[in-house]
């Protein structure tokens, strides 16, 4: 089973980009967040037409949004919400095999890195909090369960490009790093990308749209990530990065796509 995982940064604007992940890679599942786009709006004639016919969509106008498309069947699907919002951030598939797919897209936070003054920085932590309690309470490591998505943390040092520069910088400081390992202990998630890139090795997946030259500066973060439960971590067989999407063209989102290679 080949799943892919994309901040795609607005599905009809890219959906080209997306027939071409499609061709590229096929994979059997594309988890999508920052759709963009209300669920009647989504363009799924294309992807259908290309065997992506099951399609669980779950977006709002303008922001966030999370889609699970499939050329396999889901035995169910749901979606969940947190921090007394409808806002489109989680949705769930059951696929075949037993397989529970969850694809996330945690809230930026903003750019200021204090709950006290920053009411987007305080959801964040929020949002955090809740999942994990759920995924301790409702989840157990034993079930056979893979998490993708946009996460907006980069946990290890070699996770951005300075460690020391960006402590202060949202999306790297202790707090969100510490509550997105409690996240992870939450079921024993395993860090599917780390399996085959060692944490001593840099490792990015989002390079920012304010660099003039995002390759040649590659201040990156690996914001977007593959977490599987115990029962399949022995079943991973390979993860790409696809770090040439950055500059696909005409309009490349500031994430890429990531992959991983279950063997079920």
């Amino acid at each position: 089973m080949r799943i892919a995982t994309w901040n795609i940064n607005s599905v009809r604007m890219r959906l080209d980009l997306l027939l071409r992940l499609m061709e590229e890679e096929s994979p059997d599942v594309i988890c999508l967040q920052e759709t963009k786009v209300v669920d009647p709006d989504f363009p799924l004639g294309p992807l259908a037409e290309r065997g992506y016919v099951h399609a669980h969509v779950h977006g709002m106008k303008s922001y966030n949004g999370v889609a699970i498309l499939s050329r396999l069947p889901f035995e169910s699907h749901d979606v969940q919400h947190w921090c007394g919002k409808q806002d489109c951030r989680h949705a769930l598939a059951h696929l075949p095999g037993g397989i529970e797919l969850h694809c996330v897209y945690i809230p930026a936070g903003g750019d200021i890195p204090d709950p006290a003054v920053n009411e987007k920085f305080a959801h964040k932590l929020q949002f955090l909090d809740e999942m994990t309690h759920w995924l301790r309470t409702e989840r157990t490591p034993d079930r056979r369960m893979v998490l993708v998505g946009d996460l907006n943390i980069a946990p290890l040092e070699q996770d951005v490009w300075s460690h020391k520069e960006l402590l202060s910088v949202v999306s790297h400081t202790p707090i969100e790093v510490e509550k997105l390992s409690a996240m992870q202990d939450s079921a024993g998630w395993v860090d599917a990308m780390r399996r085959f890139v060692p944490p001593s090795e840099k490792l990015y997946t989002w390079w920012s749209y304010r660099a003039k030259d995002w390759e040649a500066s590659n201040r990156g973060r690996r914001l977007d990530h593959v977490w599987v439960t115990p029962p399949l971590a022995g079943a991973l067989t390979g993860v790409t990065v696809r770090r040439d999407a950055r500059g696909w063209e005409p309009k490349p989102s500031d994430h890429v796509p990531v992959i991983v290679d279950l063997d079920v």
